[in-house]
């Protein structure tokens, strides 16, 4: 490469085809010289609960797209939301800003007119659990439907199916929950009890990508039995673009809907930059608007700009030719950390996947057991080097963003909830992430092993 001065260019005589190669074989050289990492493991190196695992190929996409500058969605976008819905098996796919995005998204399609009957009113009743990540829920309650909170079950940390009658009232008409860190909620009884009350279902998919359960007599991916599911893009999840998240649905009609809110509330679905794509772009009676008015701005719904940008999809799409790998190494991290600790039953509730499920793990599950002191063994792990997470918000209901709420109709809380609260108490979860080694996972052990003696 010929060195830049002042008046001198870099790809004098090379056409662009040429002079992008030049740069992408630069890029990759510098991965491999600078961000090629060491596996090696001495104890006492910090373990994080997840990282990205990316090489040349995330580096490359990335740098041939800010060489294209388009930024907003198109060709890589375009290609990931082709590669990603092939992968699953679903027709419709959306790529998102991020998984909370996709998440609202999800949830303010079933509000959408166009459904009819059969659409979410403020009111409304929607089920779901308490113990989980905020954003599952944030939707309903902002919108001003009513969440019914159920309890989870110990050691599947999943809604528990046999309070669902008792939780359905005649404003029932959703359920909304997450497959929690990969493994599967059960699938088939939460499907049948929608199915017979004609519910929507909404499969929170954000930690569950490539797992799998039994579900109408095979086996099916999380995030495909539902209505609607979502992914997470964000670093520590099953891939990452950075930021970014995915809707997808095998309805038309919603998916019409999620791009209708997804882009602006628009009517229109020619993609940005194309104008006229349809060929009614001036002609049409629409609401009570004029005759004609131009279709690239009316407004069928009151909706967002939720798009991810071009360079978001180009990562995305190098990660999804991984992503089979990933989840299987993350399959082969969690169950060769439950052997490591197989004899500490007698310390912790260890995770046990839904039967006949096959989970993608997004962590490893400890639940403390009453001769066993969360407050003591996290910090003990911290300090060597372990980094440890919360089953996220633990009980929901207990934190300060739900002060405005509290004691108020705008939730009902089904049964007790004495899992959550012991999970909020006692539970706490490992890495299990593809860039593990046998080495971190043993030491990870070892410390565990340690713990319970202090």
């Amino acid at each position: 490469m010929k060195n830049f001065t002042q008046g001198e260019y870099m790809f004098e005589n090379k056409t662009e085809a040429e002079a992008r190669a030049e740069i992408l074989s630069a890029v990759e050289a510098y991965y491999h010289q600078f961000h090629e990492k060491d596996s090696s493991f001495r104890e006492g190196d910090r373990i994080p609960y997840a990282s990205r695992v990316y090489d040349q190929e995330e580096m490359k996409n990335l740098v041939d797209s800010a060489l294209e500058f388009w930024l907003t969605a198109g060709r890589y976008t375009d290609e990931f939301e082709r590669k990603f819905g092939e992968y699953l098996g679903v027709s419709n796919v959306s790529l998102v800003n991020s998984g909370s995005s996709a998440n609202l998204l999800a949830f303010m399609a079933l509000t959408s007119p166009l459904l009819k009957e059969r659409r979410v009113l403020p009111g409304d009743e929607v089920i779901t659990v308490a113990c989980g990540f905020p954003t599952t829920i944030a939707p309903i309650l902002q919108y001003g439907a009513v969440p019914v909170f159920l309890d989870v079950t110990i050691p599947q940390y999943n809604i528990d199916a046999s309070m669902l009658e008792e939780a359905y009232s005649e404003k029932t008409k959703a359920v909304m929950i997450a497959h929690t860190l990969g493994n599967p909620f059960d699938l088939q009884k939460v499907k049948d009890f929608c199915d017979r009350h004609g519910l929507w279902l909404v499969e929170d998919n954000c930690d569950a990508l490539g797992s799998r359960a039994f579900v109408d007599g095979s086996q099916k991916f999380t995030g495909t039995v539902g209505d609607i599911g979502t992914s997470s893009f964000y670093p520590p999840h099953h891939m990452t673009m950075g930021e970014g998240g995915a809707v997808y649905t095998k309805n038309p009609l919603l998916h019409r809907i999620v791009r209708s809110l997804r882009d602006w509330g628009r009517d229109c679905v020619c993609p940005p930059g194309r104008d006229n794509f349809c060929g009614h772009r001036f002609d049409g009676k629409r609401g009570e608007l004029p005759e004609g008015y131009d279709h690239k701005y009316v407004y069928s719904h009151f909706g967002y700009n939720l798009k991810a940008t071009d360079l978001q999809a180009a990562v995305g799409c190098a990660q999804i030719d991984k992503f089979p790998g990933f989840a299987n190494r993350r399959k082969e991290n969690f169950a060769f950390l439950k052997a490591q600790i197989e004899d500490l039953r007698e310390f912790f509730i260890l995770p046990e996947a839904l039967p006949g499920s096959d989970p993608s793990w997004f962590g490893f599950l400890l639940t403390c057991k009453d001769n066993t002191d969360r407050k003591k063994v996290v910090p003990f792990l911290e300090n060597h080097g372990i980094q440890t997470r919360m089953l996220f918000a633990g009980n929901i209901l207990r934190h300060p963003c739900f002060d405005a709420y509290r004691n108020t109709r705008a939730y009902r809380v089904v049964g007790d909830l004495a899992n959550t609260e012991r999970i909020m108490e006692n539970t706490f979860w490992l890495g299990v992430y593809p860039g593990m080694t046998e080495e971190k996972l043993r030491y990870m052990a070892k410390m565990l092993h340690e713990a319970v003696k202090i």
